[in-house]
């Protein structure tokens, strides 16, 4: 009997040590061929957008654990030392299993609780999507590049119609995930992100919020998703102009505060030739962008030609849009209000989607709109020529 009982105490023994209780996590990973004592990390993204390790592991005879306890959901990444990429995962109460192949970091798989499983089996219908962008980028980038430097509108706008269809299959995979999963953690994660679309459709963001359920709410993305949403509904003060915005018309100013917080305006800011470039930290054409113009500017300044920036970056992401201005080297003066795309002044410019340039001569005079590369270059050296 006593033996009986020792080996009941040596199994609840093990049977605590390996399942987490109601308030706790233990994540449990896997390794091959790493040596011990190798460390590992769980790192997370802070609020300036930096990644910070939280905790600190090692790894023994190919297996690592952590333990802890979290209030709520939230996106965290396993970072093994000396190994390039991370596993990202939703760190949450239970137990969190990760098999990692230390050559194929982006495959791990991440299961047990049932965000993370949730999180492994959308990222794999997605990476299928993900895959058929990824082969029509590879087929087709020569074909846009050329497209772009003779200014063949109508080839350019045939390949974004064809990426537009594989991307509307992706947000339609989005759409039915979030609207068949009001308890999952990620479909917080999706609605949030649908902010980031170049026109939201605040309706349906609304409707696929209301449906959530209070627990995914409650989270910080689901916080920021009703912070969003009454932001959307409050009316910003139109500014007024005496005619409609386009070349040939003289460019209306402008003003706003720069990043160190002074007001700033276009007429201050013009030159012989002034662009007016309309962008943003979170825009990625914009930013790939950046490079050519810091190029243009360097080149051109000294000539008189000045630019400045109007960002479109959100409300609460002033250090964002500051990190992307010392990030690419934007010399020039940068202004916005930080009201996303009920940015006023993009509604006077009639600005529907970024990057957007403005090209204006020595009075103000709108003489160019959305030229890129060469072509902005050129019309850049005419103007300043004929001065």
């Amino acid at each position: 009997m006593k033996n009986i009982l020792l080996l009941v105490s040596a199994v609840a023994v093990l049977v605590s040590c390996n399942k987490a209780g109601d308030n706790e996590y233990i994540i449990t990973g896997t390794i091959k061929n790493i040596k011990d004592g190798t460390e590992v990390f769980i790192e997370k993204q802070d609020s300036l957008g930096q990644i910070k390790a939280i905790d600190t592991a090692k790894i023994e005879k190919g297996k690592f654990t952590f333990t802890g306890n979290t209030k709520e959901p939230e996106i965290h990444m396993i970072q093994v030392k000396d190994l390039n990429g991370k596993v990202a995962f939703i760190l949450e109460n239970g137990d969190i299993a990760m098999d990692i192949n230390k050559d194929s970091i982006q495959n791990t798989k991440v299961s047990g609780t049932y965000n993370n499983d949730e999180l492994t089996g959308f990222k794999e219908n997605g990476m299928k999507i993900q895959k058929k962008m990824m082969k029509f980028q590879q087929e087709n980038m020569a074909k846009m590049q050329t497209a772009q430097q003779a200014q063949d509108t109508v080839t350019m706008n045939s390949l974004r119609k064809e990426y537009g269809k594989i991307q509307e299959e992706f947000m339609k995979q989005s759409e039915d995930y979030v609207g068949t999963h009001p308890k999952a953690f990620i479909s917080a994660l999706i609605i949030d992100g649908m902010f980031n679309q170049m026109v939201p459709d605040v309706e349906k963001i609304k409707k696929f919020y209301s449906k959530l359920d209070k627990s995914v709410q409650d989270t910080k993305p689901g916080k920021s998703i009703k912070k969003k949403l009454e932001l959307a509904e409050k009316p910003v003060a139109a500014v007024k102009t005496d005619g409609p915005v386009g070349v040939g018309a003289i460019a209306p100013d402008f003003s706003a505060k720069n990043p160190e917080g002074k007001l700033v305006s276009l007429k201050e800011s013009m030159g012989k030739v002034t662009i007016i470039d309309f962008w943003a930290s979170w825009c990625g054409p914009c930013r790939a962008e950046n490079p050519n113009v810091v190029a243009l500017y360097n080149e051109l300044h000294a000539k008189g030609l000045n630019i400045i920036g109007v960002s479109l970056d959100k409300e609460g992401g002033a250090q964002a849009w500051k990190d992307a201005i010392a990030k690419d080297k934007l010399s020039w003066n940068q202004v916005s209000n930080l009201l996303w795309w009920k940015e006023p002044i993009a509604k006077t410019y009639g600005v529907e989607s970024i990057p957007a340039t403005f090209l204006l001569d020595a009075s103000g005079k709108i003489v160019a709109k959305d030229l890129r590369g060469d072509a902005l270059k050129a019309k850049v050296n005419e103007l300043l020529a004929a001065k």
